[in-house]
């Protein structure tokens, strides 16, 4: 179609007002960017006809025009070209915001020969709510082959185009941002879990792409007693290499660890603290991973395009950076710690050994109650803790309780709680009182992220009364004449809060009642589909059971747990006092 076919189109003002009315259509039927710059590109195609065609968009940060969208030019001039504000046909158009017909860009001083064979242009800029949004540009082998005309058309084409691609440009903005919040969200559940450092990196690897294109990734740990940076993890293409250790100071990551400042660099080749660990790149961030004011390594990525790396991909990963270093360090402990328990393993035999000694093994003799124990420990040796302390003969007090955590710790925590119960159980009668007394005790021992739950109950064998105190144990669960009472009582654990007052319940008990204490080891057991053993299922063996001995009764509660979790781990140390009314 000639240029003369396009005027007498529109020689009628309402064929050019339908025409504008089928440009605002097709341009506001889509939010996808791409789908509608191939629209914009095929509506321009049917009024002025040209060999090639391109849309380039303005980037704000580096002020210069980078092609989006085109037809005929060559993918290298697609990915490479970067047109700065005043340079060449499409340069000068964006920078005076003026439409520029060349008939014959051989006679133009500024003209950027894209293809030997173009002979005229016409550049046109888009313009939204005052902003440069990019530049039409369209191109023809014939001298002379764009009027006044197709310049005027082309003017009020991209009038109606810019709005529609400042919005769409919006949309896919705020898309991505959606997308990256899911992501960053993902992050936050899945690094919370991961405590080995192989897997934690290679999960990383796998988030950031989904963010951030790259052809390089590499991450240091900072080794301070050497001043360097060691190569944890680097990949190429999806493709483990090795890197050399670098100093803190040099290069690009070495900078960054040592101002704790990302460093991001546009054009590798223009900056010397750039060392080459891959050739052909032209464009790196590099990122210091921060934990409490000290940087413990550096993401780094790098990438063979020219500023490939904006201002959002940094904010991405300096809001990531944080949850990395914290994970690293984490999984970085954990190893530590797995290696240590390893060495430890000896003393835990040890420590069983102790632990013996200081639990009962034996229930003792209390007037008016005979009493079952069941202690199975999910490690070496148990977090559970029980003891007994007669007033006289016909009163004892009963601890019942769990220390957080397991393993060593846990159990050397429960050691001190016991310790300090035999210390103050015989001289307070009353469980709240107790209660109270021992969490004092235990702050003024403050001992960072440890607690005791612990069920205190004091049995009065002269009128059969059983009065209890809770610091957030399970409440313990009485089966009479066949039914289940489930008694209230509620109260913060010991070694938490100061100042902490317990509230004391009075439970009159009946001849041949049955109150069984369990930890929850017991209560939380799950099996192979992570079904947990629950409350109902102890209670059930009560009601089973309820004639036998307080030991036949611990037997078969251990059993009914052991045929339900058959096959899982015991995960939690597993513990039972079984009393019944004489």
């Amino acid at each position: 179609m000639s240029s003369r076919k396009t005027t007498v189109r529109f020689e009628e003002r309402a064929e050019l007002l339908d025409f504008l009315l089928e440009v605002s259509a097709i341009t506001s039927e889509t939010l996808e960017l791409d789908r509608l710059l191939d629209n914009v590109a095929e509506i321009i195609k049917k009024v002025i006809p040209y060999q090639l065609f391109a849309i380039l968009l303005y980037n704000e940060k580096r002020k210069g025009l980078k092609i989006r969208h085109a037809i005929g030019h060559r993918e290298e001039i697609c990915k490479n070209l970067f047109v700065a504000l005043g340079e060449g046909v499409t340069g000068i158009a964006a920078a005076e915001r003026n439409a520029i017909l060349v008939p014959d860009v051989t006679k133009h001083p500024f003209y950027l020969n894209a293809l030997d064979a173009v002979r005229s242009e016409l550049a046109v800029p888009m313009v939204a709510r005052d902003k440069l949004v990019g530049v039409i540009d369209i191109q023809s082998t014939k001298i002379g082959a764009f009027t006044e005309y197709d310049k005027a058309l082309l003017k009020l084409i991209a009038t109606r185009v810019a709005g529609a691609i400042d919005n769409a440009r919006l949309y896919r903005r705020l898309d991505l941002q959606n997308h990256t919040f899911k992501i960053l969200h993902q992050v936050s559940q899945e690094f919370s879990t991961l405590l080995d450092v192989d897997a934690l990196l290679s999960k990383l690897v796998e988030i950031i792409r989904k963010l951030i294109s790259y052809d390089a990734f590499s991450l240091f740990l900072v080794d301070e007693e050497n001043k360097v940076l060691r190569r944890k993890f680097a990949i190429r293409y999806d493709e483990r290499v090795e890197l050399d250790n670098i100093p803190l100071g040099k290069g690009l990551t070495g900078t960054a660890a040592e101002t704790k400042q990302t460093v991001r660099v546009n054009d590798t080749q223009a900056d010397p603290r750039y060392i080459a660990s891959h050739p052909g790149i032209r464009s790196e961030v590099a990122l210091p991973l921060i934990l409490k004011g000290r940087v413990i390594g550096i993401l780094d990525l790098e990438s063979e395009k020219l500023g490939n790396y904006s201002d959002d991909h940094v904010r991405i990963l300096q809001t990531l950076a944080p949850q990395i270093a914290a994970s690293i360090e984490n999984a970085r402990l954990y190893e530590e710690l797995a290696i240590r328990e390893q060495k430890m393993e000896a003393d835990l035999q040890a420590g069983r050994k102790l632990q013996s000694v200081l639990l009962p093994s034996e229930a003792p003799e209390v007037k008016g109650l005979e009493i079952g124990i069941g202690l199975r420990p999910a490690r070496q040796i148990s977090g559970d803790l029980f003891d007994f302390f007669e007033h006289g003969e016909e009163s004892v007090v009963i601890a019942f309780g769990d220390s957080s955590g397991k393993g060593a710790a846990a159990a050397l925590y429960g050691a001190l709680v016991g310790g300090l119960l035999r210390s103050l159980a015989p001289r307070r009668r009353s469980p709240a009182i107790l209660l109270k007394a021992l969490n004092t005790t235990l702050l003024e021992r403050k001992v960072e992220a440890q607690y005791v739950t612990l069920l205190v109950l004091r049995w009065e064998a002269a009128t059969r009364t059983m009065t209890m105190a809770n610091a957030g144990a399970a409440t313990p669960l009485i089966c009479r004449a066949g039914a289940i009472l489930k008694p209230t009582a509620e109260g913060v654990p010991v070694g938490l809060l100061d100042t902490r007052d317990y509230d004391e319940v009075h439970v009159p008990m009946q001849s041949g009642d049955l109150l069984v204490l369990y930890s929850d080891g017991v209560s939380d057991g799950l099996n192979v589909e992570g079904d947990e053993f629950g409350v109902d299922r102890i209670a059930s063996v009560m009601e089973r059971t309820s004639s036998s001995t307080p030991k036949q009764i611990v037997d078969a509660i251990f059993e009914d747990l052991d045929n339900f979790t058959q096959g899982a781990d015991q995960f939690d140390d597993q513990t039972l006092l079984v009393m019944k009314v004489n």
